[in-house]
C-alpha cells in the first residue's frame, strides 16, 4: 500500500507561492502532489499553470459546494453541483482531479434515509463526478471536515463500510479517511482496498449498475468485481459467468468473478 504525501495549499496561500517553491516542495522536501483547498475562489486555468510547471504525481482540488435540496429535501438530480466541479476540472486542463462532493452527499443521503435508488441518474450511471468524469474523481465519504473533531458532515454511524463498499470497488480515486484506517474499520478496508487491487479496479473502470432501489444499490465493475449495499436482496447474475464470495460485513457484499 502506497501513501501519498500531500501538501495542502489554502487559497490565500496559493496566490503567494511561487513555482520555485512548489519546486523545492516536490523535488527537495518530496511531497508526492498537491492539495488544493477552496478551490472554488480560484480558477482552474491558474492552477493548470501551477501544475504544468511542477508536474505532481497526483494532484486535487476541494470544490466544496452546496448540492440541490427543495423544502429541505435532496434533489434526485446533482447534474449541476457535478457540472460545476466538472467545469472546475476542465478549465484546470485535467492537470487536477477534484474530491468528488456529489459522490459524498449522494452517497450520505442514500445510507441514511435508506433511498439506494439516488446513487443511479437519469441516465443509469453513478450519480456524481465518476459517473462523468471518473478518472479525475476522488471520492470519498469522511474528511477532516466531516468527521474528526469537527463533525460538520458526518457519515452516518455504523454505515461507513457500506460507504467504502461503494468507493472502493467503483471508478475514481477512491480516498479513505485516516481516523478510519486506525479504527476497527481497518480489516474492512484491507479487504476490500485488496480485491480492488487484486481485481485492477481502476479510476477508469466501468461500472454496470443492476439494481438501484429503496432497499439495495448493486452494481457489476469492469464484469469482475459484482457489489451490493443496502439491507435488500441481490446475487449477482449467474447465466454467463460463475461468481465467488469475496467479502461481506453488515449490509455490503462483494462477490469476484470464479476462475
Amino acid at each position: 500500500m502506497h501513501f501519498l504525501s500531500l501538501v495542502c495549499f489554502s487559497l490565500h496561500y496559493f496566490y503567494i507561492v511561487s513555482f520555485s517553491n512548489f519546486v523545492i516542495f516536490r523535488e527537495e522536501i518530496g511531497y508526492d502532489g498537491w492539495r488544493l483547498d477552496f478551490v472554488r475562489g480560484f480558477w482552474g486555468g491558474y492552477v493548470k499553470d501551477y501544475m504544468d510547471a511542477t508536474k505532481p504525481y497526483f494532484s486535487v482540488g476541494e470544490y466544496w459546494d452546496s448540492l440541490s435540496y427543495t423544502y429541505g429535501e435532496m434533489d434526485h438530480n446533482q447534474d449541476a453541483h457535478r457540472q460545476r466541479i466538472v467545469d472546475w476540472i476542465s478549465a484546470a486542463g485535467g492537470s487536477a482531479g477534484a474530491f468528488d462532493v456529489t459522490t459524498k452527499g449522494i452517497l450520505h443521503s442514500a445510507l441514511d434515509r435508506c433511498e439506494y435508488w439516488r446513487l443511479s441518474d437519469q441516465q443509469g450511471k453513478p450519480p456524481g463526478v465518476l459517473g462523468w468524469w471518473p478518472s479525475r474523481a476522488v471520492t470519498f465519504i469522511e474528511n477532516h471536515d466531516t468527521g474528526s473533531t469537527q463533525g460538520h458532515w458526518r457519515f452516518p454511524h455504523e454505515k461507513e463500510m457500506q460507504g467504502y463498499a461503494y468507493t472502493l470497488t467503483h471508478p475514481g480515486t477512491p480516498s479513505v479517511f485516516f481516523d478510519h484506517i486506525f479504527s476497527h474499520y481497518k480489516t474492512e478496508i484491507g479487504a476490500l482496498l485488496s480485491i480492488r487491487k487484486r481485481n485492477g479496479i481502476s479510476c477508469r473502470s466501468t461500472v454496470k449498475i443492476h439494481k438501484s432501489e429503496r432497499d439495495v444499490y448493486a452494481a457489476i465493475i469492469d464484469g469482475k468485481v459484482a457489489m451490493k449495499i443496502g439491507p435488500g436482496h441481490f446475487e449477482p447474475p449467474s447465466d454467463s459467468q460463475k461468481w465467488k464470495s469475496a467479502w461481506e460485513g453488515r449490509d455490503y457484499k462483494i462477490w469476484e468473478e470464479a476462475s
